[in-house]
C-alpha cells in the first residue's frame, strides 16, 4: 500500500499533492467535527462525503451552512448546496470551497462502512483503564524479643583479629642502611692510598740528546 512520506521541501509538498492516488486524497480531504458532534461521536475529524452537512468557518463565506453535493478529488474541493456567485454574463455557478475550511455539523451515517470506520475511531480514542492498586501490606510491629534474637548485642559480639603484618623486611633495610655508610670510607681510603701517575718529560729528555750530540 502508497504511504506518505513527511517532507518539508515546497517543491516535493506540491508534488505529492498533484501526484497522489484516489485513496490517499480522500484522506487529505477531511475536516473537523463540530463540539456537539465530537461528544456524540468522540471523534476529532473524519473525511467528508457527500450528503455531510457543514458550516463554512473562514473565507468570504463564513457562516453558510449547507449539504455537499459535490466532491473534487482532482482539485481538493467540495460544493455546498445554495453557495452559488453570479458570473459578469449573469449566469450563476457554486463556490469550490476547500475542506480545512469547513467543520462537520452532522454527519451522513446511511454508508455501512463508515459507522465501522466511527467504532474503530472510538475504541482508539478509549484510554485503557489503569489497573487496580495492589492492597499495601501492613507494618508488621517488631517485639522487643525479636529485635533481641535478630539483632546481637556488643558484648556477645566476638572482636575480629586482625592479620599480623610482616614488619621484619622493613627493619632489615633500616638495619641494612648504616652498613652501606660503613662501606663508603673504606673505599674512600683506598682510593687515596693509591699512587698518582707520573708523565715523563719529554723536554729533558730532548735537550740530553742535544747535549750528547753537541759533546760528540
Amino acid at each position: 500500500m502508497q504511504t506518505l512520506r513527511p517532507v518539508t521541501k515546497p517543491s516535493k509538498q506540491r508534488k505529492m499533492l498533484f501526484r497522489a492516488p484516489d485513496h490517499i486524497r480522500h484522506k487529505l480531504l477531511s475536516a473537523h467535527l463540530s463540539p456537539e458532534q465530537r461528544a456524540t461521536h468522540i471523534v476529532k475529524s473524519l473525511p467528508v462525503r457527500s450528503g455531510d452537512t457543514v458550516r463554512v468557518v473562514r473565507g468570504d463565506h463564513k457562516g453558510f451552512e449547507g449539504k455537499i453535493t459535490r466532491i473534487d478529488l482532482s482539485k481538493y474541493r467540495i460544493y455546498v448546496e445554495g453557495l452559488t456567485r453570479d458570473k459578469v454574463d449573469g449566469t450563476t455557478i457554486n463556490v469550490p470551497v476547500h475542506p480545512s475550511k469547513v467543520i462537520i455539523t452532522r454527519l451522513s451515517v446511511d454508508d455501512k462502512w463508515r459507522k465501522k470506520i466511527l467504532e474503530r475511531k472510538q475504541k482508539a480514542q478509549k484510554k485503557p483503564e489503569k489497573p487496580a492498586k495492589k492492597p499495601e501490606l501492613e507494618a508488621v510491629q517488631k517485639t522487643p524479643e525479636a529485635a533481641e534474637l535478630k539483632v546481637p548485642s556488643e558484648e556477645k559480639m566476638a572482636p575480629i583479629e586482625e592479620p599480623e603484618r610482616k614488619k621484619t623486611a622493613k627493619r632489615e633495610k633500616k638495619v641494612m642502611k648504616p652498613a652501606k655508610a660503613e662501606k663508603e670510607p673504606q673505599a674512600d681510603e683506598t682510593k687515596g692510598a693509591r699512587k698518582p701517575k707520573t708523565r715523563r718529560e719529554r723536554t729533558k729528555g730532548k735537550v740530553s740528546l742535544k747535549t750528547e750530540e753537541g759533546e760528540e
